[in-house]
């Protein structure tokens, strides 16, 4: 089991999506809005909006709307991304290279300290300022250096091992992209990113017509 939250997993996926929008009026030189269009722009109802928001607080003002500065960033502090964050990748594979060279998680304070394999031909290679390093000095390493997230990116047969070492060592938080549901402590928070799951959404919606023709049918 992981860390439950004291507010609900369906808010806390939407805040993401004010963030974004908030950040991109910021750019477009927009000093407020009102509920209506924001929710227009993301495409969640007025309603929902504030009862979101009214989970941190009292955001917006009648008459007038949310100030847009002003609740982006207050959000960006519920978020945590007014804190720095050591992160380490577990596999230098296709995603965890793609992972460490991807520089906007950086860029809001995610920054990768080193990236771990078994793979002997990869040790001491650096994707940008990380080191590839082998993956049984993994304790010797998170005895030395502060770590608050680890990212997995290797198969599932070795996923709950890792995951194992990780949280005897006090790893809190860990990002899960291998296909399988982790076990771990109450006190760690987990986050699984199945990237199936939204192909397969994908792959559903091409056929949802043809499905309810049949079964109306088959009725």
């Amino acid at each position: 089991m992981s860390k439950t939250s004291i507010v609900s997993m369906h808010v806390i996926r939407r805040l993401p999506s004010y963030y974004r929008c908030l950040k991109e009026l910021q750019k477009n030189n927009v000093n407020k809005i009102s509920s209506s269009e924001l929710s227009e722009k993301i495409g969640v109802s007025e309603s929902q909006i504030r009862q979101d928001l009214y989970n941190y607080g009292n955001f917006g003002k009648q008459g007038y709307g949310y100030d847009v500065i002003k609740l982006y960033n207050a959000l960006k502090r519920i978020l945590g991304l007014d804190k720095t964050y050591n992160t380490i990748i577990i596999g230098a594979g296709n995603l965890g290279q793609a992972i460490a060279n991807y520089t906007d998680f950086e860029e809001i304070g995610f920054n990768l300290k080193s990236i771990f394999d078994i793979n002997p031909r990869l040790f001491k290679i650096k994707i940008r300022d990380a080191k590839i390093m082998n993956i049984n000095i993994l304790e010797d390493f998170l005895a030395t250096n502060k770590i608050d997230i680890a990212i997995l990116c290797i198969p599932k047969d070795d996923a709950q091992i890792i995951a194992d070492r990780l949280t005897k060592c006090g790893i809190k938080a860990i990002w899960n992209f291998s296909p399988i549901d982790l076990k771990v402590p109450d006190d760690v928070i987990l986050e699984n990113v199945q990237l199936s799951d939204s192909l397969f959404t994908l792959s559903y919606r091409l056929n949802e017509d043809d499905l309810f023709k049949r079964i109306k049918k088959e009725k």
